[in-house]
């Protein structure tokens, strides 16, 4: 397999708020993603090496949009309770600032939202609104849809990712999971002007995947984005210092892996070998898959996921089980339609 095809997507990102269940309902009826993949409370026994020790039981929703994009994995920490960041994060801050969600027409979501159309260094419109737990979106022009008839929005594209250092972080993203520089420019930027710290000088590094049909999913999750900001004439500050695993704001964005032995093999090549592994199979309730963990170089946590097996009508258990399948060949589109009969309306 070759090593652009060790990942297939953005599986999702995984979002800390105080209550699961509110905040499905906001991202259901403002940006669309309404069908929830599952709906499973647990204890995150594998993950004590970033909760301090504690083993969190947590509620997490993984909501998808049918019109394609990756997930917002909705993160509710039951115990302990979890806790918020004592400061604005202004973009350049270290860790994932923003999560990058796909649309179709900027200006009619701006307008419809109130907010102001910017334009990014591609020349293409964007605008910024905040989720009612102060989590910055981006809404991002994208042209890798599976069924854009439904929503004007889809689901995750990717992130903003604050770097201190560009060359080592480059040595990652674009290195070791092979995303391809599209511009790499330093300077004011007119759309980060809107933003908390925005007016500042930085070195900004986007890096893209374009769709390929490659992986199970690779038809619903489409095009990757990872945008890369280095603050040039300030200080920042970590966003997650003090807090662990499963707080409030962005967690750790996730990737959908094809063959994670062969990915731990060459992430470890680079300096960035798994930190956490589930090994096997891990069970989510409805859903089942390995899942890994490693640090980027300011210690954000990625994640990736290989999907085992995926509900489609839980009363009668009818899954997608992938292991018997394989997860290389992009499922039919039949097949992936049947995960939207879960829509819950807004």
């Amino acid at each position: 397999m070759s090593d652009q095809n060790l990942i297939s997507g953005i599986q999702q990102v995984g979002i800390g708020v105080v209550d699961a269940g509110e905040a499905f309902k906001w991202y259901n009826r403002t940006l669309g993603l309404n069908v929830p993949v599952f709906d499973d409370v647990a204890e995150a026994k594998l993950m004590v090496k970033y909760t301090v020790g504690n083993i969190r039981q947590r509620r997490a929703i993984l909501a998808v949009n049918m019109a394609g994009g990756g997930g917002a994995e909705i993160w509710e920490s039951k115990r302990p309770l979890p806790i918020a960041c004592d400061f604005e994060p202004q973009i350049g801050d270290l860790g994932i600032f923003a999560v990058k969600i796909k649309c179709q027409n900027i200006g009619d979501f701006a307008h419809q939202n109130g907010l102001k159309v910017y334009q990014t260094p591609e020349n293409k419109p964007t605008t910024w609104l905040k989720d009612p737990y102060r989590n910055q979106l981006q809404i991002v022009e994208d042209d890798s849809w599976f069924k854009p008839g439904i929503s004007n929005t889809g689901g995750v594209l990717g992130a903003i990712i604050g770097v201190s250092d560009m060359e080592k972080a480059l040595t990652l993203y674009r290195d070791a999971l092979g995303l391809k520089v599209v511009y790499d420019k330093t300077g004011k930027f007119n759309d980060l002007v809107g933003l908390s710290g925005g007016e500042g000088e930085f070195r900004k590094v986007l890096l893209k995947m374009s769709h390929e049909p490659v992986g199970a999913f690779s038809r619903l999750f489409g095009n990757i984005e990872v945008e890369l900001v280095q603050a040039l004439d300030k200080p920042v500050k970590t966003i997650m210092k003090g807090r662990s695993w499963g707080d409030l704001g962005f967690i750790h964005l996730c990737f959908d892996a094809l063959d994670m032995d062969a990915l731990g093999e060459k992430l470890s090549a680079k300096g960035f070998p798994f930190t956490v592994d589930s090994a096997n199979s891990f069970d989510m309730g409805d859903a089942a898959g390995r899942f890994t963990y490693i640090e980027d170089p300011d210690g954000t946590l990625i994640e990736f996921v290989e999907t085992h097996k995926v509900p489609v009508l839980k009363k009668i258990g009818w899954f997608i089980d992938l292991k018997k399948r394989g997860n290389k060949k992009p499922l039919p589109n039949w097949m992936i339609n049947t995960l939207g009969w879960g829509k819950v309306k807004a």
